[in-house]
């Protein structure tokens, strides 16, 4: 049992891959925004990889634990420590009732850290997943960001809590953050002739694009694209509306759609729209979603590397290899 003393920037309960199965009545996936931290910080405690955790962006997250557990915190740095010492990363550490839990805030790489409890996180199942939707206010732990006086119940671990202590994930398994981070991207929906140049394809793969201050968990913007490049393949919209990037509602490619908007594109992610008027000009592949996760607003840029849908079913594949206990050591 874990006890919030102080929220921080934000902090939500999450599984993975979240609430599959419901685009279509307009309610997003959300889902962990590093399914990769979340994933082995699962499996460092004896959980099942997509269990929930509790996901901590930006930091100054404290808690207290009302009994003995064992835990695992991964993700990024955010200077995490237990009754004022420093608490090891990417490795099953046991903590006892009383013990404080505070974290402080991000440095120079990464910017969600995730802490993941031997026998998860006891929150309702909605729709078949635990995770929080903050823009729908649904599931998770009330379907909102922690508060202070919140307390989170953790269900019954798979081994004596004895046997969990001391995995570790290897060290060429831990996730590397970036401050120029590659995400591979396919292509369409609405690309290349008929609302994209060629001219405007290749700005996008070319450059180095800054993530803005205004992303959240339902879009990661970025600066938007110069008015001196040739982007559009159309003057208008013709029935979707008056700008370029307008088209007539359709279902967006969720998650890890580049939306544009006016000017500006978007990655759309866990708690993004669903449907809307506005062109998607490619796709990031589910196997480099993680890597949005830990991209910091006003700080981080995004550099898109082509991809073919047969190299992205291969790197899910190796994906599922890597969150594996293949990649941990157990004691």
């Amino acid at each position: 049992m874990l006890k919030v003393t102080q929220g921080g920037i934000q902090a939500v309960v999450e599984d993975w891959p979240g609430r599959l199965g419901y685009l279509g009545a307009g309610m997003a996936p959300a889902g962990a925004m590093d399914n990769a931290a979340l994933g082995l910080g699962n499996l460092l405690v004896g959980n099942p990889s997509e269990e929930a955790g509790i996901e901590i962006a930006a930091g100054m997250f404290v808690a207290k634990f009302d009994e003995d557990a064992v835990i695992a915190i991964t993700g990024a740095d955010l200077s995490p420590t237990i009754n004022g010492e420093k608490a090891p990363m990417w490795e099953s550490i046991a903590v006892k009732a009383g013990d404080k839990l505070k974290f402080g805030t991000y440095g120079e790489k990464g910017f969600r850290a995730y802490i993941t409890v031997a026998g998860g996180i006891d929150v309702p199942v909605y729709l078949g997943s635990k995770s929080t939707c903050l823009f729908g206010s649904y599931g998770g732990f009330e379907g909102r960001p922690l508060k202070p006086g919140d307390v989170l119940k953790n269900g019954k671990p798979s081994k004596p809590l004895s046997e969990l202590v001391g995995r570790k994930v290897k060290p060429e398994a831990i996730p590397q953050y970036e401050s120029v981070i590659k995400l591979r991207l396919i292509p369409g929906m609405n690309a290349c002739p008929d609302y994209v140049t060629e001219e405007g394809m290749d700005y996008m793969y070319s450059n180095e694009h800054k993530v803005s201050i205004n992303s959240n968990r339902s879009a990661c913007r970025l600066d938007p694209i110069p008015d001196d490049v040739n982007f559009f393949a159309r003057k208008d919209g013709g029935s979707g509306g008056a700008h370029p990037s307008n088209i007539i509602d359709h279902a967006y490619n969720m998650r890890g759609a580049i939306n544009v908007t006016g000017n500006t594109p978007s990655l759309l992610i866990g708690d993004g729209p669903t449907l809307g008027g506005f062109m998607c000009c490619g796709n990031v592949i589910n196997a480099d979603l993680w890597k949005i996760g830990q991209a910091a607003p006003d700080r981080d840029c995004i550099k898109f590397e082509y991809c073919t849908v047969e190299e992205a079913i291969q790197a899910r594949a190796d994906q599922k290899k890597w969150l594996s206990m293949d990649s941990i050591i157990t004691a």
